[in-house]
Parts: structure tokens; sequence; C-alpha cells
């Protein structure tokens, strides 16, 4: 079956099931959800309004002043307006069979002259049942197709696999994150944020589905603030100057934390980043969530994002292992200076040759491509047989030495200088390692309130009864 007419079936199927009744709105994209609906046949069991609100006045009469109009705010504006108005209008006279819905979306496809990023807010409110409280989807979607009229239809397709999957899928999360995306390719649309909030999703934890999203290729990257609330990377970081530190953080230790602040402060030093906010990351990877295998541990990710957020930190999740990927990533959605927080031993992984051979020019391509905005390495010491090894004593091979030599004279590597010498023995697996034993040894080697919190949780093997 082809994307049209399994599109089609979907439209179809919610037209015939007449427990569902509301209204679809949609701001800058056409009527592009609707259409399917009525091509359908039987959109009148499903539809009770279609608008659009083109004129920013006429959008602003409807839902009130907005700062900007393709955002969250917007939408959820949307969502609440017309879903009440339905409630208003309608209840009485069918509230008691009907579920009523509201859909909108608000969204920017590729203009005449082109060049703008396109993207959008797509959102359902809904009651899974008569007179139920109502559930409530938001995703936020970029469009990749290079022409105005393939996005639009895109669009239209993502906004009926999310009806669908609301009406029909709400009591599996997983499957319907799975299915926003039927019958269309990543190379079309990406969904990098995605929040389930309301009766319905409970019981769903949102920084799960936000890992969902990469582990199944709808994003590359997903983030969460230390409140436990999914981000939508490209507002959090616009602007941003931003310092990211990858690591297993199994658990976070205070050499992570120290890492950090040491960074922070010659980062703010730079007269680059003068003026501008800086946004502080630490990344997990989905390598090194999936640890070797190709299954994620649930409790042990939500264990490190908790003890994240218990540090007060925002969560990257994302796909690229290569860090000149994960460089172009933000670069492409900040205009402010990158900088990424590592110890030596990355430093030298850096160095393998072995690490760039996707890419044809090797070593050579990746560096440019990881340094081409002027990037900067913040670099933590490391211990290697009692001797405290910096960017300045660490050795590299002999080929490669005039490269290290090279970009260091260009300031690309900043070496910490402030940091805890007694911090640098700590290492995570050696910690991880006692957690479950008896040597209480650990609980200094992480900050307190991750302490707190392994003990309260009984993460990582830790035996709570002791």
């Amino acid at each position: 079956m082809d994307a049209g007419a399994d599109t089609l079936q979907k439209a179809l199927q919610i037209n015939l099931d007449l427990r569902w009744y509301g209204t679809i709105a949609e701001i800058g994209a056409g009527q592009e959800v609707a259409r399917w609906f009525f091509r359908a046949g039987g959109a009148a069991g499903t539809v009770a309004k279609s608008m659009s609100a083109y004129d920013m006045a006429v959008s602003d009469a409807v839902y009130g002043k907005a700062d900007r109009y393709v955002s969250k705010g917007r939408l959820q504006a949307m969502l609440d307006r017309e879903f009440q108005l339905n409630l208003d209008r309608l209840g009485d006279e069918r509230g008691d069979e009907t579920a009523f819905f509201a859909f909108a979306n608000t969204v920017v496809a590729r203009s005449y002259l082109g060049g703008n990023e396109c993207h959008g807010w797509i959102g359902v409110k809904f009651q899974s049942h008569p007179r139920d409280e109502a559930s409530q989807i938001v995703v936020h979607v970029r469009m990749l197709d290079a022409e105005a009229a393939l996005q639009q239809e895109a669009l239209g397709v993502v906004g009926v696999n999310l009806l669908h999957a609301a009406f029909f899928l709400h009591h599996e999360a997983e499957r319907l994150v799975e299915s926003l995306l039927d019958r269309l390719t990543t190379g079309r649309i990406e969904i990098d944020m995605i929040e389930l909030t309301g009766i319905e999703f409970r019981s769903v934890d949102n920084r799960l589905m936000a890992l969902k999203l990469v582990q199944v290729g709808l994003s590359g990257a997903a983030m969460f603030g230390p409140d436990r609330q999914v981000l939508q990377p490209s507002e959090v970081l616009r602007k941003k100057a931003i310092l990211v530190e990858r690591g297993s953080f199994r658990p976070p230790t205070v050499v992570n934390i120290d890492m950090l602040e040491a960074a922070r402060k010659a980062f703010a030093a730079d007269p680059a980043v003068a003026g501008r906010e800086i946004l502080t990351l630490t990344e997990l990877t989905m390598a090194n969530l999936r640890a070797g295998g190709d299954v994620v541990d649930r409790r042990d990710f939500l264990a490190r994002a908790d003890l994240l957020a218990a540090c007060g930190l925002t969560v990257l999740i994302s796909d690229y292992l290569a860090y000149h990927r994960l460089a172009a990533y933000l670069a492409w959605r900040t205009d402010g200076r990158i900088g990424i927080v590592m110890g030596v031993p990355s430093l030298l992984d850096l160095f393998d040759e072995s690490q760039h051979a996707e890419l044809p020019g090797g070593i050579l391509e990746s560096f440019g491509r990881l340094f081409k905005n002027d990037l900067r390495l913040f670099v933590y010491p490391m211990l290697r047989d009692e001797r405290v090894v910096t960017v300045d004593t660490v050795r590299v091979s002999d080929e490669l030495k005039p490269l290290y030599d090279y970009l260091a004279g260009r300031g690309s590597f900043v070496g910490l200088d402030d940091y805890k010498p007694d911090y640098l023995p700590i290492l995570s697996r050696d910690v991880l390692k006692r957690i479950p034993s008896d040597d209480s040894s650990w609980e200094a080697m992480v900050p307190p309130e991750v302490c707190d919190l392994i003990k309260r949780r009984g993460f990582f093997g830790y035996q709570r009864e002791r």
C-alpha cells in the first residue's frame, strides 16, 4: 500500500469511528491535515470545524497575542481555546456519547525565497472517553524536503498519524511514538521533541519518550532539563554559548562536576562569550547507553538522568558518536561559541586515526569539521603513573604531533589548570564497583546530592538495608 492510500485509510478509520469529534486548526502550511479527512469521506462524523488564521491580526484576535507565532506557547493557546469551545458549544448536547478533541499546528514551511528554517509545532488535546479529563500530545517537527509542496504533504501525513495514534494507541506510548512517521522517512521529517501529558499518560516518563525518539531514529538528539521536562533543542540552544561534557555519568562524580565548573570559568573568560548566556549540557550518547549491545537498560538510563537532574544539569541524548557531528548539530542551532569539555584520555582517543575511518578524509576531514567554527576543547588533566598529564605534556604519535601542535598553537585546546588534584585518581568505574560493596569510600567521590539519591533509591546495586 502506498503512503497516500495508507494515510487515507487511517483518516477513514477515524471518520468512521463516531467516538471522536472535534476541531482541526492549522496555521502556516495550508489545511493539509484537514484535507485528508475530507478526501477520505465521512468527515462530518469527525470534524466539527476546520480553520486557518494566517493573518497575524486575525490569529491574535482568536488566540491572543504571541511573541512568536511558530512556538509551543502559540500551539498551546490554540489547543486550549479550540478544545474548550467544543466543550462549551457541544458538551450539553452530545457530551455523554462523544469524546472531544482539538488538533492544531503552527508551522513555517519553505518560503518562496527559501533559506528559512522549516519547522513547526503540532498537537492534539483529546478525551479518550466521553466526559473524561483531557490528555495531550505535543511534538516539534523539522521539515526536510526541499520543496514547499512536499513539506506540506509530509506535514499532513504526520498530522493524520498523530491523531490516529492519540485515538488508538494512547495506551501504548512507545508504539504511539513509532507510528508518527508511518509512510514517511527521517529524510523528510525529523521529530526532536514529544511531550505526553494528561490522564492517559500519567504513568509516562517523557524522558523515556525523548530517548525513544533518538533510539528509533526520529531525531539525532533530544533534550530534557533538571525538572524532568522535555525541551525543544533549537529553542533552548538558540543564540547561547554552549558548553557540553560527554560522559557515561554512571554515576556522576565530583570529577565530572569539577570539569564542568573549571571549564565554565575558562569559557566565560573568552571574549567571544561575553554578553552571551552560557548553557551547560551533559551529553549521553546512544553508543554509551547501549554499552556494546542493542538494548538500552531503561532503569539504568533513568538512574543516570535522575542523578544528573539532582546536580541541576540539562541532559542531551544524541546519536552523534563522532565529535564533529555533535559540533555540527550545535552549530546549526546557535551562532554562539561552542566548547566541549573532556579529559586527557578522551583527547588521546580523538587522536586515534581509527576513530575517523568513516570519513574519506580521515582525521584531517574530521578535525576540519570539528574546529571550523572556532570550537574549543576544554581539557581536564589525568593522572598516569603518579604523574599529572595535561594538554601541554600529553604525547601523541610522531606523525600526528605536527597536527597536534598546530591545533594547540591556534588555541583549539584550553588546558584546565583550575582543577582539584585530589580528584584526579577518581574514576567512575571504580565508584561503580564500590557502591554495591561494603566499601563506603565511594561516598566522598560523588557530589552529596548524588550520594543521597543513590542511597535512597538503591541505584547501581546499593543495598539500602545497610
